[in-house]
């Protein structure tokens, strides 16, 4: 059966044969969303994820098979698994917080149908002139809430299980050696030399540990501006819609407030980061600011690098050259970061094997 008698029997089987199928825009994945829209009734979103990635890292599985397995064991992501967006979405609704309410599923088949949290993405929103202040507080607040809950080993959700695995060394490591695989491949620089190289990891590596021994909160892992829908009609943290979080794992609570102050895709301000890390603190009174100031500039700078890496292989690898016109924002972001007198010898690694001409 091919892919999209596949998806019509599964929709058949579901009393949806009959709505009209809406395709959405996608986005760098391999998922594709589409709205299903039912005759006075709610509408819906069915999610389609063909299974055509590296298999996802068992839990077990040693640094070495996990390089042997491929990228997805190797930075720990779901493969874009659907029990794990299941099981993702099952925990934090439990926490009080809005994940699509899941309406029918066939994991094997990588096939869901979910709720319709609607359009209003907080980017979508932003760029039509609404105050970011109260958005921002919001995702502030949601996060604090899932940062107060000791994350389980095992998201469970009816029958289906997913292991949060933990962002440790390996998988903090792999999107820097990415970074140095792919930026010279879309610079144009020659590919950096094994001193170089090796003088990157021995950089990066205690900033690593960092990361892999602060790991104690729910991470979603994609946590920006694209990702987060706002719901006013709710209340509390429950307010902000999330999606995309399949690729969930354990890690620092600074990683998610990178993802969120550093987005990829629309300027966050200095100013607009200083006032949600200062909700943050104000929400979260027990956390060392100083220390977690540290680490969020560290971790930041090794999330900023990651994600030149993805934009760099989208560009390069994959043939989407919109990626390129969010690569100078991110090396903004890169400075902020490494404006940190604790990592001048990043700042100075970067200063001596990126010239700025190819930070582009």
């Amino acid at each position: 059966m091919d892919r999209e008698a596949l998806k019509s029997a599964f929709l058949a089987r579901h009393g949806l044969a009959e709505a009209r199928r809406e395709p959405l825009a996608g986005d760098a994945s391999t998922r594709r969303y589409e709205r299903l829209h039912r005759p006075g009734r709610a509408s819906l979103i069915f999610m389609d994820q063909p299974p055509v990635e590296s298999a996802p890292c068992p839990p077990g599985a040693t640094p070495e098979e996990r390089r042997a397995a491929g990228y997805n064991a190797m930075a720990r992501l779901a493969a874009g698994r659907v029990d794990a967006f299941i099981c993702a979405a099952s925990w934090l609704h439990d926490q009080g917080l809005s994940t699509p309410q899941v309406v029918a599923h066939d994991a094997e088949a990588g096939l869901a149908v979910l709720e319709d949290l609607g359009d209003d993405l907080y980017a979508s929103l932003i760029a039509g002139g609404a105050d970011e202040a109260p958005l921002y507080a919001a995702a502030i607040d949601a996060l604090a809430a899932i940062h107060a809950v000791e994350p389980p080993a095992s998201l469970c959700a009816g029958t289906a299980s997913w292991p949060l695995l933990t962002y440790d060394d390996l998988a903090l490591a792999t999107g820097g050696e990415m970074f140095l695989e792919w930026w010279p491949k879309f610079s144009g620089l020659a590919p950096f030399s094994a001193e170089a190289a090796a003088e990157w990891d021995a950089l990066w590596a205690p900033i690593r540990a960092r990361g892999e021994a602060g790991a104690t909160v729910f991470c979603h892992r994609d946590y920006h501006a694209e990702n987060l829908i706002w719901l006013p009609e709710r209340r509390g943290a429950a307010q902000v819609g999330m999606l995309d979080f399949q690729d969930a794992l354990r890690a620092h609570p600074a990683w998610d407030l990178s993802m969120l102050l550093h987005d990829g895709r629309r300027d966050v301000s200095p100013e607009r980061e200083a006032a949600a890390l200062a909700r943050y603190f104000e929400l979260r009174p027990e956390v060392d600011r100083r220390q977690f100031l540290a680490d969020y500039h560290a971790l930041g700078a090794l999330n900023v690098s990651r994600i030149l890496f993805i934009f760099a292989r989208q560009v390069s690898g994959f043939g989407r050259p919109k990626y390129e016109a969010f690569m100078p924002r991110m090396w903004r972001y890169l400075d902020r970061c490494l404006a940190d007198p604790e990592l001048a010898p990043i700042k100075a690694w970067f200063d001596r094997n990126i010239p700025a001409e190819a930070r582009r």
